[in-house]
């Protein structure tokens, strides 16, 4: 009985024994569970932050994008009014060198009548001249003036 009592006594040792190692392994897994823990938790608070970050610069992307939108919206409004003005001013710049050249032409034109009007004139009058100076060398008048009462000298 004393050999049962002491293997019995050596059977408790070995499970109190095997407990303390059991319990020392799972106090090792939880604080390791722990730190697992606190480290995702810490990864999870990172993660939050990071997400809010990025939620709020997607938000002001956003904002932006809706602002540049309507920017855009306008200036096309602005170069479509732009490019009806151009066209008009293109069709009045076309409608303007189409008058100056017809002006040109018919200042050309004018410029040739005149120039042939002055070469006939030039001859006649020269011709004219000598005619008046012809006819007052034979019929002067008695008070010393024409004899058409122009009060003209001749040779004036």
């Amino acid at each position: 009985m004393k050999k049962v009592l002491l293997e019995m006594e050596d059977q408790k040792n070995s499970y109190e024994q095997k407990a303390k190692e059991s319990l020392q392994k799972v106090l090792e897994e939880k604080m390791n569970a722990e730190q697992q823990l606190q480290s995702t938790q810490r990864s999870l608070a990172l993660a939050e932050q990071k997400c809010e970050e990025w939620r709020s610069q997607y938000e002001a992307l956003k904002e932006d994008w809706k602002t540049l939108g309507t920017q855009h919206r306008e200036l096309e409004s602005q170069l479509h009014v732009l490019q009806s003005k151009l066209q008009g001013a293109d069709s009045r710049d076309l409608q303007m060198n189409q008058a100056l050249r017809f002006l040109e032409n018919e200042h050309q034109e004018l410029q040739a009548k005149i120039e042939c009007l002055q070469g006939d004139r030039d001859p006649c009058s020269l011709d004219t001249q000598d005619l008046q100076e012809a006819v007052w060398a034979m019929a002067p008048n008695v008070d010393g003036g024409d004899c058409c009462g122009t009060g003209s000298v001749p040779g004036q």
